[in-house]
């Protein structure tokens, strides 16, 4: 099974953006990395000139490397970034908005990502028909989606990819949470988010921990970690698991997936040690078991 790496969802700094892609490149045992800016296009910018050097290392060091586009396209900026990324016989793009197909030409590679509405098997066929090389199902679909959803997959010869690691990304909004919570607005947001660097955590009036904020995104709260149920997965079909960079020891997270998936380690020797390599926050099997979205 692929072990692929999502893009950075969070604002760092744009020299801890170029470590952690390096260490990436020489020491994650992972197949896939996707580069980019996936939620808010005010940060490309910091390290956009960093990216052509990220992708060289981490070619090096045997990578396949996908850029992203952003969740949200709005402004005309965003739209002329979002053509220039499907230029001809450019990298492969992952498609998170899909007003980036109008400049998908025939043969050009893609995949789509986790936050297209991929929730049954003809839309599924439809986007595999139009040159999708791979899909990565949205977080919140439940297991019995994804078994069916893997049977279409693999009738229609594309990769099934799955949200195995990481707060869930929930939604997205013109609006920037961030901002408004430092009494800013989003055009001077003076990039107050940089402060959380896995997000904002949310509180109910009960003090609970419920969500997380990421600028303009909304995330769950708890981590999602699908590292025992690696073997059903496969069964129902899924071809490659998502795994979403968070700070502490990433590396050392996938390498915990890496032998979970090789059956070196069990679902419990994966769990307390993934408990070690990450910031507080409780992991949880996601979407695909759960009768609440709390739980």
């Amino acid at each position: 099974m692929e072990l692929n790496v999502g893009p950075l969802l969070f604002n760092w700094p744009a020299d801890a953006w170029s470590d952690f892609y390096a260490r990436v490149a020489d020491e994650a045992p992972v197949d896939r990395v996707i580069l980019g800016e996936l939620v808010c296009s005010k940060r490309l910018p910091f390290y956009a000139d960093r990216i052509p050097q990220a992708i060289e290392r981490l070619e090096r060091g045997g990578k396949q490397v996908v850029l992203t586009s952003l969740a949200l396209v709005t402004l005309p900026r965003e739209r002329r970034a979002a053509a220039a990324l499907l230029a001809p016989d450019g990298i492969e793009v992952e498609i998170n908005d899909l007003t980036l197909m109008r400049w998908v030409e025939p043969g050009r590679r893609f995949s789509i990502g986790p936050l297209v509405n991929v929730y049954n098997e003809s839309t599924l066929r439809y986007l595999a028909g139009q040159g999708a090389r791979a899909i990565c199902l949205p977080p919140e679909l439940p297991f019995a989606s994804v078994e069916i959803l893997g049977k279409a997959a693999g009738a229609a010869g594309i990769g099934l990819e799955i949200w195995a690691f990481g707060r869930v990304p929930l939604a997205i909004s013109a609006r920037c949470y961030h901002a408004r919570i430092h009494g800013l607005t989003k055009d001077s947001c003076q990039f107050v988010c940089d402060r959380d660097p896995d997000g904002l955590d949310v509180k109910t009036l009960d003090a609970q921990s419920f969500l997380t904020v990421n600028g303009v995104q909304t995330l769950s709260h708890n981590c999602t970690n699908l590292a025992g149920d690696l073997p059903r997965l496969a069964e129902a079909g899924v071809t490659a698991l998502r795994l979403s960079p968070h700070s502490g020891d990433f590396v050392g997270v996938t390498r915990v997936f890496r032998a979970a998936a090789e059956g070196r380690i069990t679902a419990p020797e994966a769990e307390a040690r993934l408990s070690c390599l990450i910031p507080p926050m409780p992991l949880s099997r996601g979407f695909l078991f759960g009768d609440r979205g709390a739980a």
